[in-house]
């Protein structure tokens, strides 16, 4: 029996086990795809503090280093259900079943879709979630960015660097980013923004040819020439497989103690209701939810 299962890889997950470990806990990490989670596949991390601009793969790589130093498991596993018995709880996973005592969900969030006209049937034929997964395969080519956050501003001065043009649609009149975000895709000479903005349709043959847009202030409707969509509106939760209060998109509610409505299962990072999803409130989330847990199963016994 392990004390303790944290469900997910990314900088909340990575952070309970290190401090779980330093805590001597019998502790497993489970991820079901890559450790490092969704920010690994980020160009640059600019604000995480202590660290100049670094590559999302190479901060989490750091991490993941640190928590295998001290003698973190860690194994490959998609986790299907958390059966709550009391001072127990049974992990059922794609490997078999895990006992242990105290739960951490970590698992973070997934891009939201559009669900616009084009955009299903495009997928990895020019629309794309993730500018440094396929970025590349634009070099010199016509793009468009739909989102006004901060990952959609980031990675249209990204996509600038490799795409001849980059458009960014924003349904509202002015962007959510952080200004310095803002600051520079305003100053990149090869990004044009097309704000009060909206994607209506994604058309093609054999891929992306064209994005429909329509003109929220004279509804007027536009095709945009592009061989690229890459689409940045929102995250989802990953949290279908675990029976916690949630909120009605399926983040996790948590007290400050990352406890959920059930005792001994933790949730931390993106995939909890958070007004601020970054590394930084990440790395908090997971000290305090190994923390607590680590309380919880002295409580238990």
């Amino acid at each position: 029996m392990y004390d303790l299962i944290i469900i997910g890889g990314g900088p909340a997950g990575l952070t309970a086990g290190i401090y779980a470990q330093r805590a001597r806990l019998k502790t497993l990490l489970l991820e079901k795809e890559i450790v490092g989670g969704q920010i690994a596949v980020s160009d640059v991390i600019e604000n995480y503090p202590g660290f100049p601009p670094i590559s999302g793969a190479g901060l989490m790589e750091k991490f993941e280093q640190q928590a295998r130093g001290f003698g973190l498991e860690i194994k490959v596993a998609d986790v299907m259900d958390i059966h709550d018995e009391g001072r127990r709880k049974i992990v059922k996973t794609s490997e078999g079943d895990l006992t242990n005592k105290a739960v951490i969900i970590a698992t973070g969030a997934k891009p939201k879709r559009l669900g616009v006209l084009g955009e299903k049937e495009f997928i990895g034929r020019g629309v794309s979630y993730c500018a440094t997964c396929d970025g590349p395969f634009f070099k010199g080519q016509r793009v468009l960015v739909v989102g006004g956050g901060d990952t959609a501003v980031k990675e249209a001065v990204y996509l600038s660097k490799i795409a001849s043009k980059v458009y960014l649609a924003h349904r509202r009149d002015q962007l959510r980013a952080e200004k310095i975000i803002q600051e520079k895709a305003f100053a990149t000479s090869n990004a044009e923004m097309l704000l009060s903005h909206v994607l209506k349709e994604i058309r093609g043959k054999t891929g992306v040819e064209k994005a429909v847009l329509q003109n929220l202030k004279d509804n007027s409707i536009k095709e945009f020439a592009v061989e690229g969509v890459f689409i940045f509106v929102g995250i989802n939760p990953t949290t279908d497989f675990v029976d916690v209060e949630k909120d009605e998109q399926g983040f996790i509610k948590t007290d400050q103690n990352m406890q959920t409505s059930v005792k001994g299962i933790f949730a931390a990072g993106d995939c909890r209701i958070t007004p601020l999803k970054q590394v930084a409130t990440a790395v908090g989330d997971g000290a305090i939810a190994a923390f607590m847990a680590e309380k919880y199963i002295e409580e238990i016994g």
